[in-house]
């Protein structure tokens, strides 16, 4: 049975396993099947997922696109939450910043014809840009808001003081940040300065871009432009470190709780107080183990053991930093 949250301000109601659709698109991933994609979102949708989570830059409007057929082929649109992004720009397969009143104007227009639908649940804004004031960015959408187009306002990546400033403008009911088991800045800052505002919290990267969900091997090998091969995860020295933590993790989920550890690193996350984990995948059977997270919960003495592994076998760690983008000036240079 599937877990739900309600996001706060708004009155939506959303599973607590969301949809990811990054790798769908296949840009810094190595490729994709669109087919397969389909029959992914249509299955998650019949486990119970209510949530997609996409954005323009998966793929360059791909996934967007791919979400939007996918919707309309299974039907009940008004029983999915379709959250996007906006304010990420490219040229020449480079993505650049960009959240000023204009892109967000034109960039709502492409995302509602893409994803085949008159409004979004929940549009965020992808990452804070430099170049343009956070209060130029929270008034394009706060206008949007007003007029019904989109139900909810949520930013990505951006630090509490950004949010703060946003908030003097606009109403904000999500913040979207990478959590995981391997990467849990958050805590420090976010997640406390959510729980204050009752704001509902997205975890992305919930599997740590696949470290956590106990496939990846020494020899694994990644192609194309996936993204992997530049994650400093994934070089050898730290990899090693990785995998070790995942033996181990893997070893206390299935001896406390006859579980795998991609279902502890999930329910870990739940239980740390995110209203959602967001559940990257591009192909059905990457859903499976869904029903596997749902309904139990972590312990004391495991959520201290989990921490001990963490803090005994990964003596070098770091941060999912190198997937941010870069501003535009930066681009252009």
């Amino acid at each position: 049975m599937m877990e739900h949250a309600v996001i706060s301000g708004v009155g939506m109601t959303s599973s607590r396993i969301g949809l990811g659709t990054w790798a769908m698109g296949g840009w810094m991933w190595g490729g994709a099947d669109d087919a397969e994609a389909i029959k992914t979102v249509r299955a998650a949708l019949e486990a119970g997922v209510t949530l997609i989570d996409t954005a323009p830059a998966y793929g360059f409007g791909r996934a967007e696109e791919l979400v939007g057929r996918a919707i309309a082929e299974h039907g009940g649109r008004e029983r999915v939450l379709i959250a996007t992004k906006v304010g990420l720009g490219w040229r020449a397969g480079a993505v650049h910043r960009d959240a000023s009143a204009e892109r967000i104007r034109v960039e709502i227009e492409d995302s509602l014809r893409r994803l085949r639908t008159s409004y979004v649940d929940i549009y965020q804004v992808h990452w804070p840009d430099p170049l343009v004031p956070i209060e130029e960015t929270a008034s394009a959408m706060a206008t949007l808001l007003e007029r019904g187009t989109i139900r909810a306002i949520g930013v990505s990546n951006f630090s509490p003081e950004q949010m703060v400033i946003f908030q003097t403008i606009a109403p904000l009911h999500v913040v979207q940040s990478p959590y995981n088991l391997f990467e849990r800045g958050i805590e420090d800052d976010v997640l406390p300065y959510a729980a204050g505002r009752r704001l509902s919290v997205f975890a992305y990267g919930a599997l740590c871009r696949g470290l956590l969900s106990g496939r990846m091997r020494r020899d694994t090998t990644f192609t194309g432009d996936d993204l992997r091969q530049s994650d400093p995860k994934f070089q050898p020295r730290r990899y090693g470190q990785y995998l070790d933590a995942v033996a181990q993790l893997s070893r206390l989920a299935r001896e406390r709780y006859g579980r795998s550890v991609l279902a502890l690193a999930v329910r870990w996350i739940l239980d740390q107080g995110p209203a959602v984990a967001l559940w990257g995948a591009r192909r059905p059977d990457q859903l499976w183990p869904i029903a596997d997270v749902m309904n139990w919960h972590l312990d004391h003495d495991t959520r201290a053991s989990i921490d001990r592994i963490l803090a005994e076998t990964i003596t070098d760690p770091v941060g999912p930093e190198f997937m941010a983008p870069p501003a535009r000036a930066a681009q252009a240079a």
